[in-house]
């Protein structure tokens, strides 16, 4: 590894990004509470924030991205905009806001300036809490190609501290776990939802899979990474075992075989060779010893024994809820207050159902056509990067961003049964991967 010193901007962005990342995995993974950890991980962008951003107007590279710029901007003004305070006659008009202006009459108040969000702190936050992702986003259009292998690198790794810590955490009976509500006799590593664990590791694999197939089209004589990327995938699947997180282990399958293509891609998309079999093979042993003596509470995840999902029986009360605000939503961060006023009596328990367990239609309760707009716009721009990604020749950066969207794509398909994405480890990893294809558009002749 090349020596990184603070000669030159580029080196102290690279940096700044490797310290972002280290105290993303060390203090981001919860989505809630802990707000000291949480303010230390948005402290810790600013500064790449700065870096980046400089390095892109001096350079111009920014005038190639133009685009997912403009993206990352509607993104980020989203909750900025529903912070602004609005004079009575505009925010008492907007739909939703009848209970609020009914208790100021109850209490004898007129109705003052208020912003658009029924929760303008948590909206605030929200808006604070994209600082990590939105600087790292930068950063991996700033970087060079060795500086952004380095921190996928440095997920890889993270990954198996992950399965490491999760493992100490099994061993010793309820201690070391990172985030007080966590329960004793779950593996959850960094984070405290034991899904956002097994995504962490789903996202890592087709990295660390594809490396390893790349050795074998420069016809490397170090089969080092060939062999990391075949124990790594092996490791995965024994630690989604673990894990048992159902969302992991249902979009294990999927994520493993377009992993397997993009290896034979960097492999160099010839007749597979005894380097691939090795990827297979390993992944193959994994899967048996998983099926001989852990199958059974793995499969017992997925039975529930007729008892119904409760997220799933909640989503039509949270869309009539979105209903209510449309166009404009509730406010981002204002789904627990928003799903509190609106939940019958009849099915208050002793959960906690402070989110939605849907990106889609959370974003649309809190951002309303806007925030679908936003990510109908993000899906087009997804599309057409895959496209000239996985269409494009092998190449060191053609290696980064064919994984980088399958990454993407776990992140999306997670996001349709739980909230991955608001929470600060993964949203940064997101951004990352995001990163890495919007490079798709350039032309590297590196190989």
């Amino acid at each position: 590894m090349p020596k990184i010193t603070w000669k030159g901007q580029w080196d102290a962005v690279a940096i700044a990004a490797m310290v972002l990342l280290a105290f993303s995995f060390a203090f981001g993974g919860a989505s809630q509470g802990h707000a000291l950890r949480l303010a230390l991980v948005e402290l810790a962008s600013l500064p790449l924030l700065v870096l980046a951003s400089r390095q892109l107007i001096l350079t111009g590279l920014w005038r190639e991205h133009r685009f997912s710029l403009g993206l990352l901007a509607a993104v980020v003004a989203i909750p900025l905009i529903q912070s602004i305070p609005l004079p009575p006659a505009v925010w008492t008009s907007l739909p939703g806001r009848d209970q609020m202006v009914l208790a100021l009459e109850l209490a004898g108040l007129e109705p003052g300036w208020a912003p658009l969000s029924v929760t303008p702190d948590r909206t605030w936050r929200s808006a604070l809490a994209l600082a990590p992702p939105a600087a790292f986003f930068l950063a991996m259009l700033s970087l060079s190609h060795l500086h952004r292998a380095r921190l996928v690198q440095f997920c890889i790794a993270a990954a198996i501290a992950g399965i490491l810590l999760g493992a100490a955490q099994l061993a010793s009976g309820g201690r070391l776990y990172l985030w007080d509500w966590t329960e004793g006799d779950h593996i959850r590593g960094f984070f405290a939802n034991r899904n956002h664990l097994a995504s962490s590791l789903l996202v890592a694999l087709p990295f660390a899979v594809v490396s390893g197939a790349a050795t074998l089209r420069r016809r490397d004589q170090r089969t080092s990474a060939l062999w990391f990327g075949a124990l790594f995938a092996g490791l995965v699947v024994m630690a989604l075992a673990a894990i048992r997180s159902r969302a992991g282990i249902t979009l294990f399958a999927p994520v493993l075989l377009v992993s397997l293509l993009a290896a034979w891609i960097a492999a160099g998309r010839g007749r597979p060779g005894p380097g691939l079999l090795v990827l297979v093979g390993s992944i193959g042993a994994a899967l048996t010893v998983v099926a001989m003596l852990a199958l059974p509470p793995v499969l017992a995840r997925f039975d529930t024994q007729g008892a119904p999902e409760g997220r799933f029986e909640r989503w039509p009360l949270v869309a009539e809820a979105a209903q209510n605000y449309l166009p404009l939503g509730s406010g981002m961060g204002s789904f627990d207050a928003v799903y509190r006023s609106v939940e019958p009596l009849e099915e208050l328990d002793g959960s906690f159902f402070n989110q939605a367990h849907n990106e889609y239609l959370e974003t649309w309760l809190e951002a309303g056509w806007l925030g679908i707009g936003v990510i109908l716009a993000f899906l087009i721009w997804f599309v057409r990067r895959c496209w000239t990604a996985w269409k494009a020749s092998p190449s060191r950066e053609g290696d980064l961003q064919r994984a980088a969207s399958i990454g993407i794509g776990v992140l999306l398909l997670h996001s349709v049964g739980d909230y991955p994405l608001r929470t600060v480890t993964l949203a940064v990893v997101f951004a990352m991967c995001c990163g890495l294809l919007e490079l798709a558009r350039r032309t590297d002749q590196t190989h």
